[in-house]
């Protein structure tokens, strides 16, 4: 898949699950468990031990499937290059790094980086960054996202941080083209019950093809 056809899925599904976990082991089935409920797009955080193991785990565990897998918190290009070549089809950051995002364009992977401000948002934008992310969403909130979204009506935004069942319709009415999700969806993986996360990332994915429906 390429990087125009990885923005096109993700604007098709609305949604990015983001797994983090205190083992690989915690974290692979918590990534497998929201694909089961759905997810197609998972992002597996570099604040998770050995996560570009876990990035290759998934890669060819799953390669004749339509699961996605990424890298998130990347923060640097030497941590996007490693999870690369871990098989990452996508590189999502907290922060704005025009190192990071030169990195993945040479490559041709698809690159997020973290905004807040429209400062920001302009300058990924001149060095190349077909979305960006808006981080943390629970400090920006929707309407955040909308005031940048009203001088930039060009911006692709997807926020991540504080989407929940209860406000992910109020972020794509505010202008997002797709949501990052996480520890409402991931939760039940702390206590081992990824049944709950498989059901929560189904009533995700129901809710968000509602709403564009």
């Amino acid at each position: 898949m390429d990087k125009n056809e990885v923005f096109a899925g993700i604007k098709k599904e609305g949604v990015v699950v983001v797994v983090r976990g205190d083992s690989v082991e915690q974290a692979l089935k918590t990534a497998e468990a929201c694909y089961r409920g759905g997810i197609k797009f998972i992002e597996v955080t570099f604040t998770v031990p050995h996560a570009d193991s876990i990035i290759s785990t998934l890669c060819d565990k799953y390669k004749d499937t339509d699961m996605v897998v990424g890298a998130g918190s990347v923060l640097d290009p030497e941590t996007a290059r490693a999870a690369i070549l871990a098989g990452a089809q996508f590189i999502f950051s907290p922060c704005f790094s025009e190192e990071t995002v030169r990195l993945c364009n040479r490559y041709a992977v698809a690159v997020v980086p973290g905004v807040f401000s429209p400062t920001e948002a302009v300058k990924a934008l001149e060095i190349g960054a077909n979305f960006v992310k808006l981080f943390p969403g629970d400090v920006a909130t929707p309407t955040g996202l909308k005031a940048i979204k009203g001088p930039l009506p060009q911006l692709q935004i997807m926020p991540t941080g504080g989407v929940s069942l209860a406000n992910v319709e109020d972020w794509f009415k505010a202008g997002a083209v797709a949501v990052g999700a996480g520890s409402f969806v991931t939760k039940g993986a702390k206590k081992g019950d990824y049944d709950e996360v498989e059901k929560t990332a189904r009533e995700l994915v129901k809710k968000v093809a509602e709403i564009k429906r």
